[in-house]
């Protein structure tokens, strides 16, 4: 788009990412939001929706001059509500100027009047002044003060207000919208840091399982998907008073009440299918397996795509491939929905005490409104822009976890085939630079003969799989992450998919 000449309360069209240019009004930004570096942007707020953004100049048209073209080129529902909003604005600031006008021509008549009057009052004392007669003591014709300049229209005043309510980041635009909680609030009850990045680390001042000191959203929580990880999240939440429905599916059915009986009872209702569970809650997040599991959630039968409505925010943990999830996110968005993907790291214990980390991208805002949620089920998150970004970095964490849980357990054989005792080696490795609870519990596990399923070995080779797939897509080498992935798949072979990622030390002994 060319370069135009713009200035504060412009409307303007505004093309933001891959949407269509959209209608807005260039505003004063909260003072507390900094500008974008690089070329000259304005803060925009869009109508019809709840964003405000920077936009680059380039990426604006003057309302007016480019009205018939814009409209001939989108014909959406949302698209044509927003243009409407726009009429409306200016039928207001047209009314209101006219209403104005008239004011101001009323009292410029009044002071003519005054002027009149006094004019004639002059003429009379000077008449008196020259009879015999005392004047009489001219009245105060001192003019009245002024009246104060008509406030801004509503809408502009509501808008600055609205504005400072909160914030989120897109990639390098910052966007606001209207959270539940505000972010000041937010602040006062979390350790907030930004960093040049572009990222955001929101964690938990306590240990949110420990204390409980949360506040919970007053927002309807739906969540998809009882695995060993969503059965601790769910847990959380209610213990931490969120209002939850839950479903899930097994291989062959959707759970039964008596198989969720557990939550029930602890205060969760029981959602049929996820299109319900959507349609009847604020914000619903899903944890599945892996990316045929995501899309199967969203666009099967009575799906997650099935019940999004407008404003209906959906948040998927699962770790997949971020081409999935800007598929599944932009799927969302055309119905009028908000997405986050929030992937987690940790395992079943980690889970069950609330002690996961989030990595979080998308819709900032809707990040904010689930600040209580992952106080719950969370010792930290961190928000990484753009839809993808979270995808990408859980994968790239989770390609060093699995490799590093083979090398543990190669060491672990190597040690033994050499006559060397495991369990002095996981002491000297105790007392190390190594030292860590992942390396004890892992080797414990392997000590023990215990393969109790914490984290899926078929999940961690997936994950390897799909972080092999990343360095393919950009050119990036992977040999380490590949050498792991071949000893999964062995492990696999030998029928250790639904153990710990720690049996694979078996793919070493056979």
């Amino acid at each position: 788009m060319a370069t135009v000449s713009l200035r504060q309360g412009d409307l303007v069209w505004g093309k933001l990412g891959r949407y269509p240019p959209w209608p807005g009004k260039i505003v004063n930004p909260p003072k507390d939001l900094k500008k974008p570096r690089g070329k000259k942007s304005f803060f925009v707020k869009f109508f019809g929706t709840e964003d405000h953004a920077w936009i680059k100049v380039e990426q604006l048209k003057p309302y007016n001059a480019h009205k018939e073209e814009m409209i001939k080129a989108n014909k959406g529902k949302r698209f044509q509500q927003a243009v409407d909003a726009v009429e409306e604005f200016l039928k207001k600031k047209i009314a209101k100027e006219q209403s104005s006008g008239d004011d101001k021509n009323k009292a410029g008549g009044k002071k003519v009047e005054g002027k009149s009057k006094k004019a004639t009052g002059e003429k009379k004392r000077k008449s008196e002044s020259s009879s015999p007669k005392s004047p009489k003591k001219p009245k105060d014709q001192s003019p009245r003060k002024r009246g104060r300049p008509p406030k801004d229209d509503k809408e502009d005043s509501a808008g600055d207000n609205w504005l400072l309510h909160g914030h989120r980041t897109l990639g390098t635009e910052m966007v606001l919208k209207k959270p539940s909680v505000t972010y000041q609030a937010i602040s006062k009850r979390l350790k907030v840091s930004e960093e040049d990045t572009g990222s955001t680390s929101i964690q938990a001042a306590d240990s949110t399982a420990i204390n409980g000191s949360i506040t919970p959203t007053d927002k309807k929580i739906g969540f998809l998907g009882l695995g060993l990880m969503g059965s601790g999240i769910v847990s959380n939440l209610l213990k931490m008073g969120h209002t939850v429905t839950v479903w899930n599916r097994t291989a062959e059915k959707v759970m039964t009440p008596e198989q969720c009986d557990l939550f029930i009872q602890e205060g969760a209702h029981l959602g049929r299918t996820p299109a319900e569970v959507v349609s009847t809650c604020d914000i619903t997040f899903a944890c599945v397996a892996d990316p045929k599991a995501a899309k199967d959630l969203v666009l099967g039968p009575s799906g997650v795509l099935q019940g999004i409505r407008p404003g209906k925010c959906y948040v998927d943990m699962s770790t997949v491939d971020p081409e999935t999830v800007i598929e599944l996110a932009q799927v969302i968005v055309s119905r009028g929905g908000r997405f986050l993907e929030a992937p987690v790291s940790g395992n079943q214990q980690l889970s069950n005490d609330g002690m996961l980390m989030i990595l979080a991208a998308g819709d900032q805002g809707v990040y904010e409104d689930c600040s209580s949620c992952f106080q719950a089920m969370g010792k930290t998150s961190f928000f990484l822009g753009e839809v993808g970004n979270a995808a990408r970095m859980m994968l790239i964490l989770n390609m060093i976890q699995g490799s590093f849980m083979a090398t543990i357990a190669e060491g672990m054989t190597l040690a033994q085939v050499t006559g060397q005792s495991q369990q002095t080696l996981l002491d000297i490795l105790n007392q190390g630079q190594l030292a860590n609870i992942f390396v004890d519990q892992k080797c414990q596990n392997i000590l023990q003969g215990n393969f109790k399923p914490d984290f899926y070995l078929k999940y961690i080779q997936k994950d390897l799989r799909l972080a092999i797939a990343l360095g393919d897509s950009v050119n990036h080498p992977t040999p380490m992450a590949a050498a792991a992935n071949e000893v999964y798949k062995r492990a696999k072979a030998l029928d250790q998919s639904d153990n710990d990622m720690s049996a694979v030390y078996r793919a070493y002994i056979h």
